[in-house]
């Protein structure tokens, strides 16, 4: 299999790409197939550790970026109790108090969810999305994914006399000072600029900036923005991601970890001592950043039996496990 994955990697290090085998895809003991992708590990003193593929690569972290989003507004001026600023932090999965939640936010500077401009979703939560189906409703803003941020985004506009109607503007005041932040704690500027999938901006910085941006936070002085937001997603996990995610089991069995999952394939997460992996799977597979993340965590001193849940995802065949997801 080590020849296999260093025959594919070369091959496509050939091609430009800048890419390693990260997952393995095996069903009924054969090897189906591979997914690659990039992965950076860095110690307390920021140095890597371990890598795969390139991780001076720039990406999009896209949700991966809202804790250094989350502080921005907390430096802008955002105060909330630490359950809503988990929130604002939050890909949360539209059950009940993650929707609550958002409205609390919103409630706050005035205002209630038609003031939200995040791109509406039914619940991922399985069963949230069945009791809205049930009760009739369609996709909704406040209860998509990305909302909290959103609220905490208008309620920070509201702060500082900053028009609402236009806060999803790269050239907003709003988004210069989220983009600032970023670049502040990932020590670099930001590359290029696009539009994500909820229609805020999305910053694209590299895969090792990301992962100084999350070190950024778990180590800043208590009371910081940074530190503030690290904080208030550690301690509310279960609003971060919800019930049975991948992103609140790994701050849940973990102690101390600060983690959050991004769209096409992205993870970040860091260690109290500012030790910190990043992931980008280049095919946009969730169930191999997830096991990528667990198999580099033990890089930074992570128990391998805290994250051993989360280092396989099943491969099905007939509605039962006959094989997995896992590390090379």
């Amino acid at each position: 299999m080590t020849n296999v994955g260093a025959e594919v990697g070369e091959c496509g290090a050939s091609a430009g790409t800048a890419y390693g085998p990260v997952a393995v895809v095996e069903r009924s003991g054969l090897v189906e197939g591979m997914h690659f992708g990039a992965v950076v590990a860095l110690d307390a003193q920021g140095q890597v550790v371990h890598r795969i593929g390139d991780p001076d690569q720039v990406i999009y972290p896209r949700s991966a970026n809202k804790p250094m989003q989350a502080s921005g507004m907390v430096r802008a001026g955002l105060e909330l109790p630490d359950d809503e600023l988990a929130l604002v932090g939050a890909s949360h999965g539209g059950e009940p108090m993650h929707v609550d939640g958002v409205r609390r936010i919103l409630a706050r500077a005035g205002l209630d969810e038609s003031a939200l401009q995040n791109t509406p979703s039914l619940p991922w939560h399985e069963p949230s999305r069945d009791a809205e189906v049930r009760a009739g409703r369609g996709p909704t803003s406040v209860c998509a994914d990305c909302s909290g941020k959103h609220a905490g985004m208008l309620v920070a506009c509201s702060v500082n006399g900053w028009d609402l109607s236009t806060y999803l503007d790269a050239d907003h005041p709003l988004q210069q000072a989220l983009r600032a932040e970023l670049e502040l704690t990932a020590g670099e500027p930001v590359a290029h600029t696009g539009v994500d999938g909820c229609g805020a901006p999305v910053w694209a910085i590299s895969l090792i900036g990301l992962g100084r941006a999350f070190a950024a936070c778990v180590t800043a002085e208590p009371g910081t923005p940074p530190r503030r937001v690290a904080d208030a997603m550690r301690r509310h996990p279960e609003l971060v991601g919800g019930t049975d995610r991948d992103v609140t089991g790994f701050m849940t069995d973990v102690p101390g970890l600060l983690a959050k999952d991004g769209a096409e394939a992205v993870y970040a997460a860091a260690l109290p001592d500012g030790s910190a992996v990043a992931v980008k799977v280049s095919d946009g597979g969730f169930r191999a950043s997830q096991v990528a993340l667990a198999a580099a965590l033990p890089r930074v001193g992570v128990d391998p039996s805290l994250v051993a849940r989360w280092a396989t995802v099943p491969v099905l065949g007939h509605r039962r496990p006959v094989g997995s997801v896992h590390a090379p």
